[in-house]
């Protein structure tokens, strides 16, 4: 900064005008200052004239000079601001342009008091130049008694303090100057003054900037120098607290405050900046991010450790200032990097570390450094993290579906190794339900720190992707040759394991998937059923013959139940009791197909026969199915009905024995009853009347809504009884 105390030493030589000892120890030989070059004449002829014609040169050639230390103060200090050194020659030239105007009236008052005058008006401009030993005002080299640096050198060795209170001293001894009118008749002589003065205000001013700049750097900053610096802000506010009334440009505010948080703003994007400038080519985003985030925390850590206490001893605040130069500095990177970050990790990886790195209140590894959420502004502007979380979503749903994708080439690959699915807590399991877990619980997740809105989209997102897959996961396990029992046990527990526990960890979200849950499960249900029921179909055929009379011919029947009841005990509760009953269901209303239509007539004794090994056969049924656990207990009261009729010697009673067939089976039809009435021949009088008391409580059964109709059980429905001759008989 020695520059600043040689600005004036590179100007011209003045030939009559030179400059004063404003800005410098008077024991220091005076320094030449910018030269009028229309030399004045003391002459008593035409003084006016000489003046006017002196003005001109003087003004043109000052411009000159100063355009030229403003260029020197902008090389000097390139990156301080602007405004500075404009508002001060804005200022300057405006109290200037004054100074000319009074200049015509000046020369009417010395050309009427005539040559003598004129040359005493030129006296106290060469005193204040510093030509004179003394001014008319009383202000002259014996004010800086004792004083042996310049203002320059005091700022070049950050002396601020000091350089201030000279600047002050000397801009109070040229108000005083200028209110006491003793620039008159040398405007430009205060021009040059006040200009000088105002450049090292300006050069104090960058020197507060490069202090700012070097605060944060590998060297660092003394803290006294910090402190000093704090104290001269503080001091130049109490010395201009407000513009003067006249709008001259002495005495006015420098706004040294605004431009020291301009200069912490600037050291701040210059910091940030410097870790996107060392950027690798090969460097991921991760690791960028990562860089950056040591480097904020490690410099807000030294402002607040090292910085801050400086400031704050002198009473002025810092930690703030500088937290949101950073946050201001961030937030203008990642805004950058937004533009350029596609693909749905680096998307994740930008949003993940604005909302959870950054924001994360140990972020700077203290609470007491925790950054404020709320006086601080959003870190990514709302459009822009808008954008970002759709792109997101929509880079996600690609993936996820790509996901789905390799779960379905997965369980192929296990069907053509034939892999049986391991039993788990008593249950069948399948890698399908956890890796489908995993998928939509991890991303949902992820997404949930980033934002609700985002964990919401994330959500619907798994959603639509699973109901989209159930369709194509049971077609393609079905035309598979992996069908069997216990595959089919194990996808129906993953179905219902989605429906439990992603419902019951996301209430309120998966209501959509209700329905191809249900859908596939059932289909594997039916699958199930289908395998057993072609398995013990050819066991039903010897029931109800004459071989059967004699013979245990339902004990396979059952050993083929149990068998299958011992893979329903692999499968989760809900379904496999629903399963058990349906097999339940299916045994009942199979053996009542061959007792309603039987390949042999029973008579006589036979026919007792069949009664009672019908009832037998029931109660084997029904204690085999209890105790595997068959809640279907509805069921047990249909073969002992028909085998009551089949039997009842007292035909009275056949009556009441279809009676309550009818009562417990609501579903039992007019066709039904004449099979049933077809296994007695009770002769056509009888007949008729039991099938008219048969018509009539149907029809008041169907009136009423019987229980089995409001349970929805159903079995005679699905009873299809051909008409037999027999049958014809029983009508006619």
């Amino acid at each position: 900064m020695a520059e600043w105390g040689s600005a004036a030493a590179k100007m011209p030589s003045p030939q009559t005008v030179a400059s004063g000892p404003e800005l410098h120890n008077p024991r220091e030989p005076v320094v030449p200052q910018i030269p009028a070059q229309g030399t004045r004449k003391a002459s008593s002829e035409d003084a006016s004239s000489a003046h006017r014609e002196g003005l001109r040169p003087g003004l043109g050639t000052l411009w000159r000079a100063f355009s030229k230390a403003s260029q020197w103060a902008s090389g000097c200090a390139p990156q301080e601001d602007p405004g500075l050194l404009r508002r001060s020659s804005r200022l300057l030239f405006r109290s200037l342009r004054r100074a000319r105007d009074e200049g015509p009236a000046a020369d009417q008052t010395q050309a009427a008091t005539g040559p003598g005058v004129a040359h005493g008006r030129e006296a106290p401009s060469r005193a204040v130049d510093g030509v004179s030993p003394q001014s008319s005002t009383g202000a002259g080299p014996a004010e800086l008694e004792g004083e042996d640096k310049s203002v320059a050198d005091l700022i070049t060795e950050r002396k601020l303090l000091a350089a201030f209170e000279q600047l002050r001293h000397l801009e109070t001894r040229l108000v005083a100057e200028k209110a006491s009118r003793t620039f008159e008749q040398d405007p430009t002589g205060f021009a040059r003054r006040a200009m000088d003065l105002c450049l090292h205000y300006d050069g104090l001013a960058a020197e507060i900037g490069a202090i700012v700049l070097e605060t944060l750097g590998p060297d660092g900053v003394d803290t006294a120098v910090l402190a000093e610096l704090a104290r001269v802000v503080r001091a130049e506010e109490e010395a201009h607290p407000e513009p003067p009334a006249d709008g001259d440009f002495l005495c006015t505010p420098r706004h040294w405050r605004q431009h020291w948080e301009d200069a912490v703003r600037r050291s701040a994007r210059k910091r940030v900046q410097q870790v996107s400038a060392g950027e690798a080519p090969g460097s991921s985003l991760a690791q960028l991010l990562d860089e950056l985030g040591r480097l904020v925390r490690h410099d807000l850590q030294k402002v607040q450790l090292e910085v801050h206490p400086a400031y704050a001893a002198a009473g002025y605040p810092a930690w703030e200032a500088y937290l949101r130069a950073f946050h201001g500095a961030v937030a203008q990177r990642l805004q950058e990097l937004a533009h350029d970050t596609h693909g749905c990790e680096q998307l994740y990886i930008l949003l993940d570390w604005a909302s959870n790195v950054y924001s994360s209140p140990d972020f700077l590894g203290s609470q007491d450094l925790a950054l404020p959420s709320e006086p601080l502004p959003p870190l990514l502007a709302p459009d822009v993290w808008a954008r970002l979380e759709s792109d997101y979503a929509s880079f996600l749903e690609t993936k996820i579906a790509s996901c789905f994708d390799g779960i379905l080439q997965v369980e192929q690959s296990r069907w053509v190794a034939a892999e049986a699915p391991d039993v788990l807590q008593g249950h069948y399991r399948t890698p399908l339900s956890v890796d489908v877990h995993m998928l939509v619980a991890q991303h949902v997740k992820a997404a949930g720190v980033i934002s609700a809105e985002l964990e919401a989209t994330t959500l619907q997102i798994c959603t639509r992707a699973l109901g989209l897959f159930l369709p194509r996961f049971e077609k393609a396990f079905l035309e598979s040759g992996a069908v069997s029992e216990p595959n089919l046990c194990a996808n129906i527990n993953a179905c219902e394991e989605f429906r439990t526990h992603l419902l019951a960890r996301f209430p309120g979200s998966l209501e959509e998937l209700e329905k191809p849950l249900v859908a596939a499960t059932c289909a594997f249900q039916k699958q199930l059923l289908q395998g057993f029921q072609g398995d013990v179909q050819p066991l039903f055929k010897v029931l109800c013959t004459k071989a059967w009379l004699t013979q245990d011919v339902l004990q396979p029947l059952l050993d083929k139940v149990v068998a299958f009841a011992g893979h329903l005990e692999h499968v989760v509760p809900p379904r496999a009791q629903e399963t058990l009953q349906e097999v339940h269901r299916y045994v009942v209303r199979e053996y009542l197909v061959q007792a309603l239509r039987p390949r042999e007539r029973f008579r006589g004794v036979e026919r007792v026969s069949g009664s009672q090994k019908m009832s037998l056969d029931a109660q084997a049924i029904g204690n085999t199915f209890q105790d595997l656990g068959s809640e279907a207990t509805w069921l047990g009261r249909a073969i002992p009905c028909v085998a009551d009729i089949l039997g009842e010697t007292y035909k009275d009673d056949i009556r009441r024995h279809l009676e309550t067939l009818i009562r417990s089976y609501p579903d039992i039809r007019r066709d039904h009853v004449l099979a049933i009435l077809a296994l007695r021949r009770l002769g056509h009088r009888r007949n008729q009347h039991l099938l008219t008391h048969a018509q009539d409580l149907l029809r008041a059964v169907a009136k009423a809504g019987g229980p089995g109709a409001a349970e929805g059980h159903v079995l005679f429905e699905e009873i299809e009884v051909p008409t037999s001759m027999d049958v014809l008989v029983t009508c006619i």
